[in-house]
């Protein structure tokens, strides 16, 4: 599946993954508590969401927006 993502780095609730019906932008907001210095914020994400969904973190794959806040990431959730 693919989301749309918000990312809020260095924020003190995270890591926590919130689903946002009401944002035109994004599917899903990710609150990680790294900042987003040298693709760390990337790695949380990536953790966060992995975690999120019960997968690998090999399973998710950030697709655009690497230095954005706003992501398109690829998540491979096994088909049951």
């Amino acid at each position: 599946m693919e989301l749309t993502v918000r990312v809020k780095p260095g924020s003190r609730a995270g890591p926590r993954v919130e689903e946002t019906p009401g944002d035109p932008a994004a599917s899903v907001t990710v609150y990680v508590r790294e900042r987003a210095v040298d693709g760390a914020a990337n790695a949380g994400v990536i953790a966060a969401l992995a975690a999120h969904f019960g997968v690998a973190r090999s399973k998710v794959t950030i697709l655009r927006g690497v230095s954005s806040r706003i992501k398109r990431v690829r998540v491979e959730v096994a088909e049951a």
